[in-house]
């Protein structure tokens, strides 16, 4: 019984691990992929959601074609004898606002907390920040951002594949050795 559960969790990664690589590709590539039957990917597919391996399923676009300009970093650190009234708040403001990407606590640089979010423009940041600024004010001791020109040049774009393809070479290698 534990060798079953072993494999199924082994194929629940390979699974997540062709999701990472093309979440777009039909489940009958992925099954031939895996060499399973589509039903069996789609099960998969439904444990993965389930568990919570995957959150969402979602495109990543070439944010400078979309019309976002800036991508933010904000690194924020809190007044301590605060933090629970900020955190009442966080959650709230941040589902509100869809530029927001991704927002959590967060240790280094100085920071409590950081936010990634996107914006049109340089005026649309500012505004998102004077916002930010006029709900938590003194809440926040010191807020500091990077903000990325994504109309500049980019070495290389954001994807997972390239964790699926850097576990696929390791795994590989090791069944070599």
């Amino acid at each position: 019984m534990g060798r079953k559960l072993g494999g199924t969790k082994k194929m629940l990664l390979r699974t997540l691990l062709e999701y990472l690589k093309d979440s777009d590709r039909p489940d009958s590539k992925i099954a031939k992929e895996l060499g399973v039957s589509q039903a069996t990917v789609s099960r998969l597919k439904s444990k993965l959601l389930k568990e919570g391996y995957i959150t969402h399923f979602s495109a990543i676009p070439n944010f400078a074609k979309t019309g976002y300009e800036i991508l933010a970093f904000s690194f924020v650190k809190f007044n301590i004898k605060q933090v629970p009234e900020i955190e009442d708040r966080s959650e709230d403001w941040a589902m509100s606002r869809p530029e927001i990407v991704f927002t959590a606590r967060a240790d280094g640089l100085g920071a409590d907390a950081i936010t990634i979010s996107l914006h049109k423009d340089y005026a649309a940041y500012k505004e998102f920040f004077a916002e930010n600024k006029n709900l938590f004010g003194k809440m926040m001791a010191e807020v500091s951002f990077i903000l990325v020109d994504l109309k500049g040049p980019i070495a290389k774009h954001f994807s997972f594949g390239y964790l699926a393809e850097d576990f696929y070479n390791k795994s590989k290698q090791k069944q070599e050795s």
